[in-house]
């Protein structure tokens, strides 16, 4: 089916493409039998595992960027997921960059994006992953409530993950308190939440993959954790996402900051500003490439986190994941978890089926 409905997909711009997408999918998660028989459909086999404290039904999650306001989770629950990860999330509204700022590159199987993390901000996207929460704000803002365990959001198949970055505006000096205004803010909805400091498309946000600096940031962030998990009485796991275009000293580094500074895991990776050997019209666009020309790239920075972390922390390996063979490959590279997304685009809603199916 998707094999007749890509090229028309194909025919939109990317952006008005994957809106309409994400529509389709928010009307799946509101309509109960519409869920049932895509859940019918796309469910694969049982593949369980367990990571930072958490159980999941199988190890292939989406990647954030592709519902970055958490509008079509439940439709998206439907696809077989063993997590979903929502955002990113800003602490504040913001357009992101300008349009054009998404582009296929049929060719290489790739995308580029220089999105600069649009996001509906923290109080939209709290609504949108509980609803649950507005009475409770509501009756807080009048003063006839006060701050409790959250009533519980409709249940998802998939563990749900929140991926959290400072806005655009925000100086690095000033980060820190971005992160911790989202993590108070999440932490009793999402359960996991991963710091983003690896996005190409945010002036300055790499810099704070540095060592020092990541160290600083992510010690603020676990002991606010700390707090929050005694006050929802559940566990906040946090993770850290990485670019792949760090050099292996500057990987060594973060990671030596991430273990330090007590957090539960890695993500690995973010899009590239690399542009290997590609054929497109659009490959010299600016912004982070997705896609196949990320497989060599990020499978090299899976090894080499591997070979580093020596297995204290699990890892969730993403970018250039296009194929079953891909994913079943990162897993036996020593990926705990991996991630899809531009593979959806090329590949379609059955990827994840047909990747649980050759594990």
């Amino acid at each position: 089916m998707y094999s007749t409905l890509r090229p028309l997909l194909f025919r939109l711009e990317p952006e008005r493409a994957h809106a309409l997408t994400l529509q389709a999918l928010r009307i799946v998660g509101a309509i109960r039998p519409l869920q049932w028989i895509m859940a019918r459909s796309y469910q694969g086999p049982s593949h369980p595992v367990e990571a930072f404290g958490l159980k999941f039904k199988n190890p292939v999650g989406l990647a954030a960027g592709y519902d970055k306001d958490g509008q079509a989770i439940y439709g998206l629950d439907t696809l077989g997921f063993g997590h979903i990860e929502a955002g990113t999330v800003t602490p504040l509204p913001q357009p992101g960059n300008p349009h054009p700022r998404v582009f296929r590159l049929p060719e290489d199987e790739a995308v580029i994006n220089r999105m600069g993390f649009p996001s509906r901000g923290t109080e939209f996207i709290q609504f949108r992953l509980n609803p649950a929460l507005r009475t409770g704000i509501v009756e807080r803002f009048l003063g006839i409530g006060k701050r409790g365990k959250p009533k519980p959001r409709r249940a998802l198949s998939a563990v749900l993950g929140v991926n959290l970055g400072k806005n655009k505006a925000t100086p690095n000096e000033q980060a820190v308190y971005d992160y911790l205004s989202l993590l108070q803010n999440f932490a009793p909805i999402a359960d996991y939440l991963t710091i983003n400091v690896s996005s190409p498309n945010t002036e300055g946000l790499r810099r704070l993959q540095a060592r020092d600096v990541l160290e600083k940031l992510l010690t603020h962030l676990h002991q606010q954790r700390l707090i929050e998990q005694k006050q929802w009485e559940k566990p906040v796991p946090l993770l850290v996402k990485l670019a792949p275009d760090l050099s292996a000293e500057e990987l060594d580094d973060a990671l030596e900051a991430i273990v330090r500074s007590g957090m539960d895991g890695v993500i690995a990776t973010n899009t590239t500003l690399e542009r290997p050997g590609l054929r497109s019209s659009h490959r010299t666009e600016a912004g982070g490439l997705s896609g196949a020309p990320l497989r060599a790239r990020s499978e090299e920075v899976l090894r080499h986190i591997v070979q580093c972390l020596d297995g204290r922390l699990p890892i969730v390996s993403v970018g250039g994941i296009m194929t079953p063979e891909d994913a079943k490959r990162r897993l036996e590279m020593g990926a705990t978890l991996v991630q899809v997304y531009t593979g959806l685009i090329y590949r379609g809603p059955g990827l994840v089926k047909e990747i649980l199916q050759g594990l």
